[in-house]
């Protein structure tokens, strides 16, 4: 009996660290993936990408995009793409067409993601073939670095530095919002703003907020600029100086905001763009949908003119 027991013990030595190695396998999660970017002069993260393991791709990754796009110009070097017959699209400009590719394959660092819908349009961030937005990270949490220009994917909550602040986040059409308080003399002025690395800016207000608040004619006027959208409709914008912006306990002074003339109504909501959104590092909680920040060493920089 002793030996028939040894042997059994002998037998479950053998096998039990290879089923416990399986075991771990399975429950383990992946490692953080660190993916560096390069960050453009128009405040645009920009990924080195391959598609269908063919061709090589620079896309900007939009905090407020959920789709992958690419834009007309590549079209002639792509190998590997296929576009069927356009349908009609909105825009934040207007209404446009564009054609689509399905059933493609997309890798950016360790990440790969398959059957991959692509929609063509005619824009994207200046220096890249096109775009990919958050839902590609949808249930992980990512980490957005401005300072150190990477992101890092990371399966689980990471314990966050000192210094992160939780910004409350609004869900709206699928889109990331956050509050912001605007100081004008005496009045403060709450909205919210749509993130969005994607605009070069730092603020851009809605319409109906600009008109209800009478900017035009309250703030002193020191641009104005002709904004195209993904499909080439035209938007002129005017640029004025806010003398004060607040997000959570963050101050800021003299912050450049956007606001459109001759088209009331056509802006619906407001945005933030990477003139604001590099001076913090952010943490996007995908799973729970909550937000982090911490302002980084850009915080003091000029802003872009």
């Amino acid at each position: 009996m002793k030996s028939i027991f040894a042997f059994y013990a002998s037998l479950l030595f053998l096998i039990s660290p290879k089923l416990y190695a399986q075991e771990l396998l399975a429950v383990s999660p992946s490692p953080p993936d660190t993916i560096s970017f390069r960050l453009t002069s128009y405040n645009n993260i920009v990924l080195e990408a391959v598609l269908n393991e063919l061709d090589s791709l620079d896309l900007m990754f939009h905090t407020a995009a959920n789709d992958m796009t690419l834009i007309e110009a590549v079209r002639d070097r792509l190998k590997s793409v296929t576009y069927g017959n356009p349908d009609s699209v909105n825009s934040w400009g207007g209404k446009g067409t564009s054609r689509r590719s399905s059933g493609n394959d997309l890798k950016i660092g360790n990440q790969n993601w398959e059957d991959v819908l692509i929609w063509e349009n005619k824009h994207s961030g200046q220096e890249t073939d096109g775009k990919i937005g958050l839902d590609f990270f949808k249930g992980q949490i990512l980490e957005i670095n401005y300072e150190q220009n990477y992101l890092v994917v990371h399966p689980e909550m990471p314990e966050l530095d000192k210094g992160f602040e939780e910004l409350a986040l609004e869900i709206n059409s699928g889109m990331r919002f956050l509050k912001g308080s605007m100081q004008l003399g005496e009045e403060s002025f709450g909205n919210s703003f749509l993130i969005h690395s994607g605009y070069a800016g730092s603020l851009l207000l809605d319409d109906a907020f600009a008109q209800k608040n009478k900017l035009d004619s309250r703030l002193e006027i020191i641009d104005e600029k002709i904004l195209k959208d993904s499909y080439g409709n035209e938007l002129k914008t005017l640029k004025a100086l806010m003398p004060a912006f607040e997000m959570g306990s963050i101050h800021f002074d003299q912050v450049p905001v956007g606001f459109f003339s001759g088209a009331l109504g056509r802006q619906k909501i407001s945005v933030m763009g990477g003139d604001l959104l590099k001076r913090f590092n952010w943490i996007f909680d995908l799973k729970e949908e909550r937000l982090f920040v911490k302002p980084n060493a850009n915080i003091k920089l000029a802003y872009r003119e």
